[in-house]
């Protein structure tokens, strides 16, 4: 089982995660991170620093988010390795609350 990060990430990508993880399972695309559930241990040590709370197992995953655990798998494949702490996009700070960031995803 792996983590999963949700559309809470959208538009903000705090990247804090990246730098507690072991196994660098994070990926980079242009408005959020994902995890790539092939290289994912299933440690949990990035959910406590999220600031966005968009990381959770993927057992615990709302019914309304379970669409991010087939994205994450799929965005993984081509999005490329993000291995340390980035700053967050310009306007994470007015997204960071916002429901609803799904339509908003680049990919």
């Amino acid at each position: 089982m792996a983590h999963v990060v949700l559309e809470s990430c959208i538009r903000c990508r705090y990247t804090d995660c990246v730098d507690v993880c072991p196994v660098d399972c994070f990926r980079i695309g242009p408005n959020m991170l994902v995890i790539d559930p092939d290289e994912c241990i299933d440690c949990a040590v990035c959910v406590p620093e999220c600031p966005v709370d968009a990381i959770k197992a993927e057992e615990d995953v709302p019914p309304e988010g379970l669409p991010l655990v087939a994205l994450n798998a799929e965005l993984a494949r081509d999005w490329p390795a993000i291995t340390r702490k980035q700053d967050p996009l310009p306007e994470a700070e007015e997204w960071k609350d916002a429901p609803g960031k799904l339509a908003y995803l680049e990919r």
